[in-house]
């Protein structure tokens, strides 16, 4: 996780070395806790061994990177598809494929090479690790929405539903208008 940390911030200050806006204003890091790993094997069908929950989970190292704006995400997205350090393995596009609760976000899953052994005791190394893109509006939503979520007794909670709902569809026309707005600032 901290390498691969690193080489995010090295991808960010090489921007930044070349005069680019700088890609994200929060990078966020986690390794899974065990509960949690448990948790998904069993729920996934996979048994609860370290090698199904560092090859079938392919998340047990979470990066969520929050950009200013919409284009930030895609600079991200063009310069992680061209390191030779990793290999994008999936992705999901949330951003322009919004679930139906509103959530936004672009996820993307990771081979990442490391010069340490990995559980298959090969060298080099692979690790999976996912990450989570994210404007500011975006990750606000899903905070707030996830820390809502574990509300127990909620009273109507489809009308909760719809207000979040229009919620994420007003921040992510902000995220529009910001994104314009920053085009006519820059002459784009």
């Amino acid at each position: 996780m901290d390498d691969l940390l690193q080489k995010i911030q090295n991808l960010n200050q090489d921007e930044v070395t070349h005069h680019h806006p700088k890609l994200y204003e929060h990078l966020i890091s986690r390794v899974k806790d065990p509960d949690s790993m448990v948790e998904k094997c069993q729920r996934k069908g996979y048994p609860v061994t370290t090698q199904a929950a560092l090859r079938q989970c392919k998340d047990a190292i979470g990066l969520r990177i929050v950009c200013n704006f919409i284009d930030d995400i895609d600079r991200c997205l063009t310069l992680l598809r061209h390191v030779d350090w990793c290999t994008i393995v999936k992705e999901k596009d949330y951003i322009t494929n919004a679930k139906p609760n509103g959530y936004r976000s672009y996820h993307l899953i990771l081979d990442v090479t490391t010069p340490y052994q990995d559980v298959d005791g090969a060298v080099p190394g692979h690790y999976y690790a996912e990450i989570q893109l994210r404007t500011i509006a975006m990750d606000s939503w899903a905070s707030l929405e996830h820390e809502m979520k574990y509300k127990h007794h909620i009273n109507n909670p489809e009308r909760i539903g719809k207000e979040l709902k229009r919620c994420a569809d007003q921040l992510a026309s902000c995220d529009v208008q910001m994104q314009t707005i920053r085009q006519l600032i820059n002459g784009d």
